[in-house]
């Protein structure tokens, strides 16, 4: 073989290297990731009179979903902060750093004392625990949309862009599975007594795997070659020029940020709290439609990468307008049906969640990319997604559920109107555009 041929080999087994490392280090610490979330919210109805005045049940519910609404409201904090360091030092510190922080709130909440042992001190470590998975959260989702955005190649980027929700989605898959084997093990009253315990000290103690493969990451091309740039931008003047992109990102998110906090994670613990529907039963059935999803994501993915993002993105949203009524009604109180609504909605949600990343890191330059992205998308979720599970078991309880749902479908028909006037950014080169020429690209 000549030194060329050589020099060439050992090249592409480095990219290929990489990629493996890419793949690994963004599937398996957001997969960790949304596990440490994610079970909050399948497991409140367990440890709610855990941190709560365990006379009412419902009270206390309610009372978990506000702080699990408070941890959402850190988001965008966190977006700014983990989005600067991504922005300014790299992509992979910040991912190592909101990993940690996520692992170590579910290890708090883990190991803490109850209501009945120390008062309303169990309510207060609940909700810095939550706070501190609002920052790490906050700052993951755009810095791994980000990164994954950023290293694949421009004509798969919907594809690779999958990979955000189908990880994402294996966490969320892994504490419905654990919820579902605990339930079934332990038994409902063993549950409520320490059962809950055992998922968020497994999340917290997972934390240190997860991290070891941040830490063998390489940064994206196109941001180390913005690095060695002798300009240094000022970020948030950045993102208050891209304002116009940032409103987008907000209103393309809210509809689908409140369909996938109903549908994925949350939507077994209601059927139990609201519907009656056996737990074992309304946690495998979130199993089941939780694999449909991830089987949809990357065809959905490779669908915007044939046809471009728009048209994929507006079947998404109007298909989940129209849908959001009769899913619901189809449930009852049966876990089967249970199973099916979720699965054409976790469908529905698809077409949106596989491809948002790539159509967010493609409506901003390399230079304020993550945090551009990260305040906007932090408030939004915050705002909408955060509430969602507290409003839905609300208005279930006073036997208004439908002013929710209704509610949902606005958020989903508004979504739509601003996916519609979105530039298409299918195959869009992520190389940094000279100032003059960023809004060329940007307008629609």
């Amino acid at each position: 073989m000549s030194s060329d041929a050589a020099a060439n080999a050992g090249a592409g087994l480095r990219v290929r290297q990489n990629d493996t490392r890419a793949i690994l280090g963004i599937g398996v610490g957001n997969s960790l990731e949304w596990f440490d979330t994610s079970l909050y919210g399948i497991f409140a109805v367990y440890f709610a009179p855990q941190f709560f005045n365990s006379k009412d049940s419902t009270s206390a519910l309610l009372s978990a979903l506000v702080v699990m609404a408070v941890g959402f409201v850190a988001r965008p904090f966190g977006g700014f902060l983990f989005g600067w360091i991504s922005d300014r030092v790299g992509r992979k510190l910040s991912m190592a750093l909101t990993i940690t922080l996520a692992a170590v709130g579910s290890l708090a909440i883990g190991i803490s004392p109850t209501y009945g042992a120390i008062g309303a001190g169990a309510s207060v470590i609940l909700v810095v625990a939550r706070l501190v998975q609002g920052l790490a959260h906050g700052g993951e989702l755009p810095s791994a949309q980000t990164y994954v955005s950023e290293f694949a190649p421009k004509e798969r980027r919907g594809l690779w862009s999958s990979l955000i929700y189908t990880s994402g989605t294996t966490g969320v898959l892994a504490g419905t599975i654990l919820a579902a084997v605990l339930t079934a093990s332990l038994g409902k009253d063993a549950m409520y007594d320490y059962g809950w315990r055992i998922p968020f000290i497994i999340a917290g103690l997972s934390g240190i795997f997860g991290l070891f493969m941040r830490l063998r990451m390489t940064e994206p091309e196109v941001f180390s070659a913005s690095l060695v740039k002798a300009r240094k931008p000022n970020i948030l003047k950045g993102v208050w020029t891209h304002k116009r992109q940032a409103l987008q990102v907000i209103g393309m998110t809210a509809g689908l940020t409140v369909m996938y906090n109903v549908w994925s994670s949350y939507a077994p613990a209601q059927a139990i709290a609201s519907r009656g529907v056996d737990a074992n039963h309304a946690f495998w059935a979130g199993v089941v439609a939780n694999v449909i999803f991830i089987a949809a994501l990357p065809l959905c993915g490779i669908l915007s990468d044939r046809i471009g993002r728009k048209p994929v993105l507006l079947l998404g949203a109007i298909s989940g307008a129209i849908l959001m009524f009769p899913l619901n009604a189809l449930i009852g109180n049966s876990a089967v049906m249970l199973g099916v609504a979720m699965s054409i909605a976790l469908i529905c949600i698809a077409m949106a969640a596989s491809i948002v990343p790539a159509v967010y890191a493609e409506l901003f330059p390399t230079h304020i990319r993550t945090t551009a992205v990260a305040i906007p998308y932090a408030i939004c979720v915050a705002a909408f997604g955060g509430t969602a599970p507290y409003l839905q078991t609300y208005f279930s309880s006073i036997g208004n559920a439908d002013i929710f749902y209704g509610y949902a479908v606005a958020l989903q028909l508004i979504s739509a109107l601003v996916i519609s006037r979105l530039p298409e950014t299918k195959a869009q080169d992520l190389r940094e555009a000279e100032p003059d020429n960023e809004k060329v690209s940007l307008n629609g």
